[in-house]
C-alpha cells in the first residue's frame, strides 16, 4: 500500500478517505469545476485557472482509477462516485469546447508545472487526504533528470547472468563520425523540413523488385509489403515506414527483421496493440518467441526473440532495456514522439541512441500512417530516433548525401535534393489507392486489446459462474437419465441441448449472469480503447465510422472523442428522422467531423457514410450478415477507396471465442450461397455455439 501512495504523488488513496456528499475529494473538486465554467463564460481563462484546470483533470484521473481499484468500497458505493466523477469530467469537457486551448492540457505529454503540483497537493489537503512526502530516489534510479521508478524483473537478472558480456561491433566509429565539407557551417535541419512542406515526388524510397511473396504457412505476402522486406535482405537498416493504415505494416517490420537478423528485436507501440504485437509475432514469424512486459515486467520472457513494451510504462524498464543488447527496435504508432520534450520521447530516443552506440547498423523503424506533408516538423523526433539527425544537424550518411549534391541552402535546386536525400534515408510512404491491385476491395482486421485488470477479473468472474451454472444444469440433467441412455466421457448431444435451454431463458429474460450481460459488459470495458484507436485512425487517414451496440457505449466513445478535440457526429435508435439526416450530413459534408458514432441497430441498413473508408466495430455483432451490414454503409458501389473494418476483441475472453465463430459461421455461409437457402449463420446458432464452448470447456477441465 505504501507503494501505491508514492506512485500517487504522495497522499493516501479514496480508500481511506471519506466518501459522503459534502466530504472527500469530490466536493473540492466539484467548487472549483463551477468556478471554471462560470470564468470560461467572461472568456479564455487566465494562466491560474488553466492550471486549476489540469490539476482538476489530473485528481479526477487519479481519483476514478482509486475508487475503481479500492476494496474497501461496496458497489453500491464505487457507482455513486463514479457518477459524482462523471458530473465533473461533463462540466470539464463543456469547459473545454468553450476554450478549445484547453485540450492540449488533458493531453498525456502536458508539462506538469510545479504551480500545478502545489495545487494539486493544496487540494488534496484540503479534501482531507493525508499527504505523506514523497521518498527521493537514488540518482542511479532516477535517470537524467527523468526521475521514474525504474525496475528489473527477474528473468531479465538471469538473462544478464546468462549473456555477461556483449560482443562489441567495430563499425561503431564509422557511423557516428562526423562529415566535415562544404555543409558543415550551414543550419539544414531547418532547410530539410523546408523541403517537404514545398511538395514533390512520391515520399518512397526507391525499393527492390519483390523476389518471393511466399511467407510462414500458407500466408502470402503483398507485392508493396515484399518490396520493403526485400530492401532489408539488400542491407537497408532505417525505415521512415509512414504506409497508410491496413496495408500490414507490423508484418514488414517482423519481416524486415527476420531478413536482417535484428534479433533480438524491441517493440515500442500503444498499450491498445501491444497483444496484436504478440499474436503478429508467431503469425509471421513463427520461429521467434514474443514476449508482452505488464506492469513490473514480472512474467517477462527476458529470453523471448521480441519484446514488447507500451509508452505508458517505458519509464520503469528504459534502463535494463537499454543494456540489453538490442539488434532492432521498432516504434509503432511513431507520432506519439513527434513532442520531444515529452516523457514517452525522451525514453525512445535514449534507448535508441543506447543501441546505436553499441550496434553499428541495428535495424531501426518508425511506423506511423501520418502524411508527411502535414507538420512536417513532427517527425524531428522521429528522423532523430533512426539515426538520420541529432538535435543540431544531419548525421554522417544524410550529410553525406547532402554533401554529395554539391548544393546550398541558397539554391533553389537544393530543396528537391535534399528532400530526395532525406527519403532515400528511408521513407517509405505508399496509399491504399496506390496498392489497390495489391489488396482486397474489403478486409477486416482484428485488434486484440487487454482490458483493465479490474474489468478482467468482473469478466472471468462472471463467465465462470455461468459455466458453473451450465455444469450444474448439465449434471442435473444427467442424474434425471434412464441408465441405458449414459454416455461415456461428455455427452456433446446433451451439452448442446443445455446451451440451448439457456438460450431460451436469455430471449425470454429470464436468468442470471448470460451471454447477453457478459457481452455488454465486455462492450463498456473496451469501449474506451476502441475510441483511443478510432481517434488515432481519424488523425492518420481521415474520416471513421464507428459501430457500437450499447448506448452506454456510444456514451464513452463520445465522452473520448470530445476529450481529444474530435468533431463527430452520432446516429442513434431514439433520434427523429431530421436529427439523424443532419448528422450524416454534417459527417458526409463537413471536413471537421471527423468521426460518426454509430448504433449497430439504427445504422446498420439504409445509410451511406462511403466518404469514410475505414470502419471500427467496438463491439461484435452476433451475426456475420450483420458485420457485413454495418461495413458495406462504406463499402458500397461508389467508394473510389479499399475498406478495412478494424475490430477490437477484448483478449483473454469470451470475446475472442465469438468472433471465431461468427468468422467460422461466414465461411460457411459461403458455401451455403451454391444452392442452399438454410440461414447458416443465425445469431441464436452463435449465441448456442458460445454457450456450447463456455460448457464444454468446463467440462473438459473438470474432467481433465
Amino acid at each position: 500500500m505504501a507503494q501505491r501512495q508514492r506512485s500517487r504523488g504522495g497522499r493516501r488513496t479514496p480508500a481511506q478517505a471519506r466518501h459522503k456528499d459534502n466530504e472527500g475529494i469530490v466536493p473540492v473538486l466539484a467548487r472549483a469545476v463551477r468556478e471554471l465554467e462560470s470564468a470560461v463564460q467572461r472568456g479564455p481563462l487566465a494562466p491560474g485557472q488553466r492550471v486549476r484546470f489540469q490539476v482538476v483533470a489530473l485528481l479526477v484521473r487519479e481519483h476514478r482509477g482509486d475508487v475503481r481499484a479500492s476494496s474497501e468500497l461496496t458497489d453500491a458505493q464505487k457507482a455513486d462516485e463514479l457518477k459524482r466523477l462523471d458530473g465533473i469530467a461533463t462540466i470539464l469537457a463543456k469547459t473545454a469546447t468553450r476554450d478549445p486551448s484547453l485540450f492540449a492540457l488533458l493531453s498525456e505529454d502536458a508539462v506538469v508545472t510545479d504551480s500545478a503540483r502545489d495545487l494539486r497537493l493544496e487540494m488534496l489537503r484540503k479534501a482531507g487526504v493525508e499527504v505523506v512526502p514523497e521518498e527521493p530516489k537514488p540518482d542511479d534510479e532516477a535517470g537524467p533528470g527523468l526521475g521514474e521508478r525504474r525496475v528489473v524483473p527477474q528473468s531479465v537478472v538471469q538473462h544478464q547472468l546468462a549473456n555477461p558480456f556483449l560482443v562489441p561491433d567495430f563499425g561503431i566509429g564509422r557511423e557516428r563520425r562526423r562529415v566535415h565539407g562544404r555543409l558543415a557551417t550551414w543550419e539544414l535541419l531547418g532547410p530539410l523540413f523546408r523541403s517537404f512542406e514545398l511538395g514533390g515526388a512520391s515520399s518512397c524510397m526507391d525499393l527492390p523488385e519483390a523476389t518471393s511473396l511466399n511467407a510462414p504457412g500458407k500466408l502470402e505476402l503483398m507485392p508493396h509489403q515484399a518490396r520493403l522486406i526485400a530492401s532489408a535482405a539488400e542491407g537497408h537498416r532505417t525505415f521512415l515506414l509512414a504506409d497508410e493504415p491496413g496495408l500490414g505494416k507490423t508484418a514488414q517490420a517482423l519481416l524486415a527483421a527476420q531478413a536482417a537478423d535484428a534479433f533480438p528485436l524491441l517493440v515500442v507501440c500503444p498499450n491498445v496493440v501491444k497483444t496484436n504485437w504478440a499474436r503478429e509475432t508467431e503469425r509471421w514469424t513463427p520461429r521467434r518467441r514474443a514476449t508482452v512486459i505488464h506492469g513490473d515486467g514480472d512474467r517477462v520472457d527476458a529470453f523471448a526473440d521480441v519484446i514488447i513494451v507500451n509508452y505508458e510504462i517505458l519509464d520503469r524498464h528504459v534502463g535494463w532495456l537499454g543494456d540489453f543488447g538490442f539488434r532492432g527496435m521498432v516504434v509503432d504508432e511513431a507520432h506519439f514522439i513527434k513532442n520531444k520534450t515529452s516523457q514517452r520521447s525522451r525514453h525512445v530516443l535514449e534507448l535508441s541512441e543506447r543501441l546505436r552506440a553499441r550496434t553499428a547498423r541495428p535495424l531501426l523503424m518508425a511506423l506511423t500512417g501520418t502524411p508527411l506533408i502535414n507538420d512536417i516538423e513532427d517527425f524531428r523526433a522521429i528522423w532523430q530516433f533512426l539515426g538520420w539527425i541529432d538535435d543540431t544537424m544531419p548525421m554522417a550518411r544524410l550529410m553525406e548525401a547532402l554533401e554529395e549534391t554539391e548544393l546550398t541552402p541558397a539554391d533553389p535546386p537544393f530543396y528537391p535534393a535534399a528532400r530526395k536525400a532525406v527519403i532515400d534515408q528511408g521513407i517509405v510512404r505508399r496509399r491504399k489507392v496506390d496498392v489497390a491491385s495489391d489488396i482486397p476491395a474489403r478486409r477486416i482486421a482484428d485488434i486484440p486489446v487487454e482490458l483493465d485488470d479490474e474489468d478482467t477479473r468482473s469478466i472471468r468472474g462472471a463467465e465462470q459462474e455461468l459455466a458453473r451454472r451450465l455444469v450444474q444444469r448439465y449434471k442435473a440433467a444427467l442424474e434425471t437419465r434412464r441408465t441405458g441412455s449414459v454416455v461415456e466421457g461428455i455427452d456433446h448431444e446433451l451439452v448442446r441441448r443445455v446451451a440451448t435451454w439457456e438460450r431460451e431463458e436469455m430471449d425470454s429474460g429470464t436468468g442470471g449472469e448470460n451471454v447477453f450481460s457478459m457481452f455488454r459488459r465486455i462492450g463498456r470495458a473496451k469501449a474506451g480503447l476502441a475510441a483511443d484507436y478510432a481517434a488515432q485512425l481519424a488523425r492518420n487517414v481521415g474520416k471513421v465510422v464507428f459501430f457500437a451496440r450499447h448506448v452506454d457505449v456510444m456514451d464513452i466513445a463520445e465522452e473520448t472523442f470530445t476529450r481529444r478535440g474530435l468533431k463527430h457526429a452520432s446516429i442513434r435508435g431514439d433520434q427523429s428522422p431530421k436529427a439523424r439526416e443532419r448528422a450524416i450530413e454534417s459527417f458526409v459534408n463537413d471536413p471537421d467531423v471527423q468521426v460518426i458514432v454509430c448504433s449497430l441497430a439504427a445504422a446498420g441498413v439504409g445509410v451511406n457514410l462511403q466518404v469514410a473508408s475505414n470502419v471500427v466495430l467496438a463491439e461484435l455483432s452476433w451475426t456475420d450478415a450483420e458485420q457485413t451490414q454495418a461495413i458495406d454503409r462504406v463499402h458500397r458501389i461508389g467508394q473510389s477507396d479499399p475498406v478495412t473494418a478494424w475490430r477490437i476483441i477484448a483478449a483473454q475472453t469470451i470475446d475472442t471465442r465469438i468472433a471465431e465463430l461468427i468468422d467460422s459461421k461466414a465461411g460457411l455461409a459461403a458455401r451455403a450461397l451454391d444452392g442452399s437457402d438454410e440461414e447458416v449463420s443465425s445469431s441464436a446458432n452463435i449465441q448456442t455455439e458460445a454457450l456450447v464452448a463456455l460448457l464444454t470447456d468446463a467440462l473438459e477441465r473438470e474432467l481433465g
